[in-house]
C-alpha cells in the first residue's frame, strides 16, 4: 500500500469542514426558478378551504388564487398549475365543466393571466377526473371502462379552451394513448402554435394520490390501474416517453416524484427536453404529518426531499412548498 506523509491520505472530510465550503463545492443546486406551485380553486367558495389531508394548502377563491399567483411570482417561481374544482352539481359523465369557456379552471386561468401577464408561467391540468361525475379520466363506454378514443375528443376540446383562456402550457395527465399527438394537433389548428404541451409521461398508479383526491372533491370509486402505469414497470416508462417525444411533447414529466427517483434518472439521461417532476400530496402529507408530530425537521426534510429529486434530473419540480421554498433560497 502507498503510503503518504500521513494516513489516510485522501482525506474527503476537508471538502465538508465549513457551510461555506459545503456550498462552494455541492454539486446539485435548487433555484427558484426550478419550482412549480401547484394551485387549487374552487367553485362556489367566498374564503379559501384549507384541505385536511393537506395543511397550509387550500382550495383558492378567485381572488386568494390571484394572490397566491402573485405571491409566487415575488418569491420567484417559475409557474403555477391550476387545477379546477366545479361544483357537484355541475359534474357529469363527460366532463362537460372542462369545456366549457365559462367553467371555473377557464376562469381562473383568465384570472391569473390578467394578474401575472407573461411573468409567471401559467399552467393548466387537461384532464376530465375533476369535473366527472364518475371522477375517472375519461369518458366511459356502455361497460364502464374508459374509452381511450372517445376521451382524446374530449381532451382536443379541453386544449382549446383551456389555450383560449390563457394558458401558456397544457398539461395532460390523463394516461391515454395517443394524447399528446391529438392536443397538438387541436392546438395547431386554432391557432396556439405557441401554448407548449408538458407530458405526464410516466404518471404512475400510486397511494400517494390519496389527498389529492380531497383537494380536487374527486369523485372516484375504484381505481385508475388500466391507464396509469404500474409501478413494478421501468420499461414501459421509456416506452411511453419515446411516444410521448414523437408526438410533440415539449417537455416530460415523472409522477410521483420521489418513489421513482430511478425512473426520474432515466428519462432525464435519455432526453434532450426538459425534465419535470411532481412532488405529489401523499409526498408533501408525509413530511408535513410527521414534521407535526416533532419525528422529523420539516424545513430539512423538505429541502433534501426537493434536493434528491433534482439531484435525479429534474429541471422542473412541483411541489406544494414552490413558493415557500423560494423565498428560503
Amino acid at each position: 500500500m502507498t503510503k503518504y506523509g500521513s494516513f489516510p491520505g485522501a482525506r474527503p472530510r476537508r471538502l465538508r469542514t465549513t457551510p461555506a465550503m459545503r456550498r462552494m463545492v455541492a454539486e446539485t443546486r435548487l433555484h427558484p426558478a426550478d419550482l412549480i406551485l401547484p394551485a387549487f380553486v374552487r367553485e362556489g367558495i367566498s374564503d379559501p378551504v384549507e384541505i385536511g389531508a393537506m395543511p397550509g394548502v387550500f382550495q383558492h377563491t378567485r381572488d386568494s388564487l390571484k394572490k397566491a399567483a402573485v405571491e409566487a411570482l415575488e418569491a420567484g417561481v417559475a409557474g403555477i398549475m391550476l387545477f379546477g374544482v366545479p361544483e357537484e352539481s355541475k359534474k357529469d359523465a363527460v366532463g362537460t365543466a372542462g369545456t366549457d369557456p365559462d367553467g371555473i379552471l377557464q376562469v381562473a386561468l383568465r384570472d391569473v393571466r390578467d394578474e401575472v401577464g407573461d411573468d409567471l408561467i401559467v399552467m393548466s391540468d387537461l384532464c376530465l377526473d375533476e369535473t366527472t361525475d364518475h371522477g375517472h379520466c375519461g369518458v366511459l363506454d356502455d361497460q364502464g371502462r374508459v374509452d381511450n378514443d372517445a376521451t382524446l375528443e374530449r381532451y382536443a376540446e379541453m386544449a382549446q379552451v383551456q389555450a383560449d383562456a390563457g394558458a401558456h402550457v397544457v398539461g395532460p395527465s390523463g394516461m391515454m394513448d395517443g394524447q399528446i399527438g391529438v392536443i397538438r394537433d387541436a392546438l395547431d389548428q386554432v391557432g396556439h402554435e405557441d401554448v407548449s404541451i408538458l407530458a405526464y409521461t410516466a404518471k404512475y398508479s400510486s397511494a400517494f394520490y390519496g389527498p389529492f383526491r380531497e383537494a380536487v372533491g374527486s369523485s372516484l370509486k375504484g381505481d385508475r390501474k388500466t391507464y396509469q402505469q404500474d409501478p413494478a414497470n421501468t420499461r414501459e416508462s421509456l416506452r411511453e416517453l419515446a411516444l410521448d417525444l414523437e408526438e410533440g411533447a415539449d417537455m416530460v414529466m415523472v409522477k410521483p416524484a420521489g418513489p421513482y427517483l430511478d425512473i426520474l434518472a432515466r428519462i432525464s439521461d435519455a432526453v434532450d427536453v426538459p425534465v419535470a417532476a411532481y412532488q405529489i400530496s401523499g409526498e408533501y402529507a408525509m413530511i408535513e404529518a410527521a414534521a407535526e408530530r416533532g419525528w422529523i425537521d420539516r424545513d430539512r426534510a423538505i429541502m433534501e426531499s426537493l434536493t434528491g429529486i433534482k439531484r435525479a434530473g429534474a429541471n422542473m419540480i412541483l411541489t406544494y412548498w414552490a413558493t415557500e421554498v423560494a423565498r428560503q433560497l
